[in-house]
C-alpha cells in the first residue's frame, strides 16, 4: 500500500509524543500535520482534510471528545478516520469516544508497532463493503447511497459518520439476513482491528436514533439483521 497517498492529523498537547510520533508515522510514508489542542485541530482538519486524525482526549482550550464532535459535523469530513489516544482504558472513555464519532482508539503508553499495525488496517477502509457491486440501495423505504455516503429518507439526506454508514450499507445489502457481530466486525472494520463488543452496541444505536428504530432488529444472542 502506498502510504504517500494518505494524510494523518497528529493532535497531542505532549511536545514529546508529537516528536516521537510524527517521526514513526512519518518513516512510514505517511503525510503528517500536527497540532497541540482541539481548537488547534478543528483549523486544520477543517483545512487539510486528513485521511486519518490521530487525537490526544486530555487536551487544553478544547479536549478531544469536544473536537471530534465538531469536525463530526463537517460534511467534508464524514469519511475521515478518527482514532483517539488515551491514557484512560476504563470502559466510559471507549464508550464516550465512540459516541462522539471515532472510529477506534488505542492507549498510551504508545508503541509504533501496534500503532502503525492499527492504522494500516484502519486504511483498508472500504475493502469489505466496497465489494457489494451496488452503489445505491432501495430498501424499506430508505435510499443509501454509497457513491455519496448519504442515506435519503422521506426526502430528506441523513448523512452518518464511516462506520455507521458502512454497518447500515453492508445490513442492508442483504436485508433478513442476521450478521453476527464477528461478521460486522470482519467486513467493516477488517480483521487485523480488534475491538469491543460495546463497540457495535454503541453504534447501532447511534443509527437507531437517526434513521429509525425500525430498521436495524437485534437478533439476540446472535447479531443484527435489516428488515425489508
Amino acid at each position: 500500500m502506498d502510504n504517500s497517498k494518505f494524510s494523518i492529523l497528529l493532535v497531542d498537547d505532549e511536545e514529546d509524543i508529537v516528536e516521537f510520533l510524527s517521526y514513526n508515522l512519518t518513516k512510514e510514508g505517511y503525510k503528517v500535520i500536527t497540532a497541540n489542542n482541539g481548537k488547534k485541530a478543528i483549523e486544520k482538519a477543517k483545512k487539510y482534510r486528513p485521511t486519518l486524525i490521530l487525537m490526544d482526549v486530555m487536551m487544553p482550550k478544547v479536549d478531544g471528545i469536544s473536537a471530534v464532535q465538531e469536525i463530526r459535523r463537517m460534511e467534508e469530513l464524514n469519511d475521515t478516520i478518527i482514532v483517539f489516544l488515551t491514557a484512560r482504558a476504563e470502559d466510559y472513555s471507549q464508550i464516550a469516544g465512540f459516541e462522539a464519532g471515532a472510529d477506534d482508539y488505542v492507549t498510551k503508553p504508545i508503541k509504533p508497532k501496534v500503532l502503525i499495525s492499527r492504522i494500516a488496517a484502519l486504511l483498508r477502509r472500504f475493502s469489505a463493503v466496497d465489494d457489494v457491486a451496488n452503489k445505491v440501495l432501495e430498501v424499506n423505504k430508505l435510499t443509501i447511497n454509497k457513491e455519496r455516503f448519504v442515506i435519503i429518507k422521506d426526502g430528506n439526506e441523513i448523512i452518518l459518520p464511516n462506520k455507521e454508514f458502512k454497518m447500515v450499507y453492508l445490513l442492508a445489502s442483504t436485508p433478513d439476513k442476521v450478521f453476527s457481530r464477528d461478521d460486522i466486525f470482519q467486513k467493516v472494520w477488517g480483521n487485523d482491528v480488534i475491538v469491543g463488543n460495546r463497540t457495535i452496541d454503541v453504534h447501532i444505536r447511534k443509527i437507531r436514533e437517526k434513521i429509525g428504530i425500525e430498521y436495524i432488529k437485534t437478533v439476540k444472542g446472535v447479531g443484527y439483521k435489516f428488515n425489508r
